[in-house]
């Protein structure tokens, strides 16, 4: 979160960013760095956690990601987003059989709850976590 009492941020070129209308920024989601991070933020997490399984070079995971993004947004913090690359993150992928690419998974206490493959609609992206957080 980044809170502001100052109507503007210097930036290192001497440019200002005008923080007039923003009052706070929240994310929803994060980008898995290493398998460390995430223990920390995943399967640590008390909040249940998306995980989407991509890679860059992976068309249907570049159509899905901005649908689950948005799904994700629409629940204003109940879940989070995780995204792990598996080409930076190949153990990760391994340690939980992701085989292909786009991959969604559920985590809740550290534990995977749900499976989803493949490119979907957001009405069965919509579907699929909110059945995921009633569980």
């Amino acid at each position: 979160m980044i809170f502001s009492k100052t109507k503007y941020i210097q930036l290192n070129n001497n440019n200002f960013i005008c923080l007039n209308n923003v009052r706070n920024i929240v994310s929803n989601s994060f980008k898995v760095q290493d398998p460390k991070d995430f223990a920390d933020r995943v399967l640590n997490n008390d909040k249940p956690v998306i995980v989407d399984f991509f890679a860059k070079w992976c068309k249907p995971c570049q159509l899905l990601g901005p649908r689950i993004e948005s799904v994700i947004d629409e629940k204003k913090g109940e879940v989070l987003l995780a995204k792990v690359d598996i080409d930076e993150n190949s153990d990760i992928a391994l340690d939980y059989e992701v085989n292909a690419v786009p991959v969604l998974l559920g985590f809740k206490k550290g534990k995977a709850e749900e499976r989803m493959i493949g490119l979907q609609d957001e009405d069965k992206l919509k579907t699929f976590v909110n059945k995921f957080i009633e569980k």
